[in-house]
């Protein structure tokens, strides 16, 4: 066997620096420090979250009134008030009796005057009423006569000298069916009287029973009066009213 030992080109190597060597080992040992570090919070419970903050702290005051001080006592001095001066009295003016004397008649004499001012005043009043009353009495006496005239001048109702007269009247047939029926009652008409004493426009008033209604009219139309007469002047007489007495014998 045949053993070959072959050379590389490549040159060999030279040792490193020690600055280089110093540095590497600081970085590694910073390195491992800093994990070592991190490992030992979390282990001791450390948390990444943010620390509660305490809520800020509020003082509370109040106000309390206290009484008041009392005043303190003024002061009195020892020193006795000066005495006040004594104030003149005006002397009285001097009445002279004469003059007292005219203002007492002045003031009689204007009371006088105010009396006879009154005293006329209620003078005049009673006069005034004793002519307003004579006033009203005259007014009075003038309308009695003015109606005394009216009613004078008024013309009298003229005189009837004769009244109408019934001269025939002639009683109504009873009704047979009335008669059959048994029916009895009353008829009562109105009517005018003209001035030949003829019966005009006669009708029936309510209460009259149908079967009496038509005998009547016909009993009327045939009644005859004497006309009444005013002043020499036949006239005619409205509403005359005459009533029917049906009754079975």
């Amino acid at each position: 066997m045949t053993a070959m030992i072959m050379h590389s080109p490549t040159p060999a190597m030279t040792p490193r620096d020690a600055s280089g060597v110093w540095r590497n080992s600081l970085a590694a040992g910073l390195a491992v420090a800093l994990h070592v570090g991190v490992l030992a919070a979390l282990m001791m419970g450390w948390s990444t979250q943010k620390p509660v903050v305490d809520a800020p702290r509020v003082m509370h005051t109040q106000l309390v009134m206290l009484p008041a001080a009392p005043a303190p006592e003024p002061l009195v001095a020892t020193s006795a008030p000066p005495e006040p001066e004594p104030v003149p009295v005006p002397a009285k003016p001097r009445v002279d009796p004469q003059v007292q004397v005219q203002k007492l008649e002045k003031a009689a004499l204007a009371r006088k005057r105010v009396e006879e001012k009154k005293a006329e005043q209620q003078q005049e009043r009673l006069a005034t009423e004793q002519r307003n009353r004579e006033l009203e009495q005259q007014r009075l006496d003038q309308q009695r006569l003015a109606a005394e005239k009216a009613r004078a001048a008024i013309p009298a109702p003229a005189f009837d000298s004769r009244q109408y007269q019934p001269l025939s009247k002639a009683a109504p047939d009873y009704p047979e069916r009335a008669l059959d029926k048994n029916i009895e009652g009353d008829c009562t008409l109105e009517y005018s009287v003209n001035i030949q004493g003829r019966v005009e426009n006669p009708k029936v008033l309510d209460g009259c029973h149908p079967l009496f209604i038509r005998p009547s009219l016909a009993a009327a139309n045939t009644f005859r009066y004497q006309p009444r007469v005013v002043d020499g002047k036949p006239v005619a007489v409205p509403a005359v009213r005459n009533t029917f007495h049906y009754r079975i014998k």
